[in-house]
């Protein structure tokens, strides 16, 4: 099978230098292709990834416009693999990280997606967006997506998984309005669908995320709080979704804090307002564009 690898970025040249580096000693034996998509940088990003073109097969795709489920959907989307693989500018792939992918999707036809082991690259970073289980967790159409079982950082998808659901809601991602949850949301919806899923600890990749300090956990946090709300309060509209995920956001509210919990509720909040008034403004754009016949028109003919 064909693999795409597709790495978002933005402002971040540094970082991204590290991450390209590693991917340099990776091994796979049938075609793989690299697409990165930078998202609006300003800093030396497009010089950092032209420095590569002679070590990497990759593609370059311009976003301007912020947000993680944009450029990922302008990724996959400019990609031509069977499988596309995600991973973030900050992370370093085990050098079978690829082979360990196709593996997992040779193993079962109807797998839409898989998660993997993200460990920590520096051991002096907080222990934050991280997935060190050791076994595999299938996960069944229809079935709840657990929280914190898949990372954006290391998951895979085949393309047909992708086209059916229409890619990621450029609603959620960071840069975007809800700064988070856009790989939560995009395999549910697969699993809703009737794809199944599974966590497997052979794909593995170490993120470098360079957080330290109690501040920095904090303001990720609330981040992923906004998303996760917006989240919640988008399965509440799907009929789908509805019944498994309401009653994972009760549950999950009465053993967590309640600052988590109010700032879920003004993510939801704003979420279903955001998405009443897209919804008033579509029907107004479609009564513009009906053709109005005068009553007159039918004499003149």
């Amino acid at each position: 099978m064909q693999l795409s690898l597709v790495i978002c970025t933005r402002n971040r040249a540094a970082q991204l230098a590290e991450s390209l580096r590693s991917l340099t000693r990776l091994r796979y034996p049938g075609p793989w292709e690299l697409v990165i998509v930078d998202n609006g940088s300003k800093d030396e990003t497009r010089d950092v990834i032209e420095s590569f073109r002679e070590s990497l097969l990759l593609k370059i795709v311009i976003e301007p416009q912020p947000g993680l489920g944009r450029a990922r959907n302008r990724g996959w989307e400019t990609s031509k693999g069977d499988l596309i693989a995600f991973t973030d500018d900050d992370c370093y792939p085990a050098e079978d990280l690829l082979s360990s992918i196709a593996f997992c999707f040779e193993e079962n036809a109807r797998l839409g997606f898989i998660g993997g082991r993200i460990l920590l690259h520096d051991p002096e970073d907080a222990r934050l967006t991280i997935q060190e289980k050791d076994c595999r967790q299938n996960l069944r159409s229809g079935e709840l997506l657990p929280a914190g079982l898949i990372h954006g950082a290391n998951f895979a998808c085949r393309r047909t998984a992708l086209e059916s659901v229409g890619g990621f809601d450029e609603r959620f991602g960071a840069g975007a309005l809800f700064g988070s949850a856009e790989d939560t949301d995009i395999l549910a919806r697969m699993l809703a669908l009737g794809w199944q899923g599974a966590y497997d600890p052979r794909p593995l990749v170490y993120h470098h995320h360079r957080r330290r300090t109690a501040i920095q956990g904090s303001q990720l946090g609330r981040q992923y709080d906004r998303g996760r709300g917006a989240f919640y309060s988008k399965c509440i509209l799907d009929p789908k979704l509805r019944p498994v995920y309401l009653r994972n956001w009760y549950c999950a509210m009465l053993r967590q804090g309640k600052r988590t919990t109010a700032r879920e509720l003004a993510a939801g909040a704003e979420f279903l307002v955001r998405a009443a008034a897209a919804h008033v403004y579509q029907a107004c754009g479609a009564l513009r564009h009906e053709r109005v016949v005068p009553v007159n028109d039918h004499v003149a003919r």
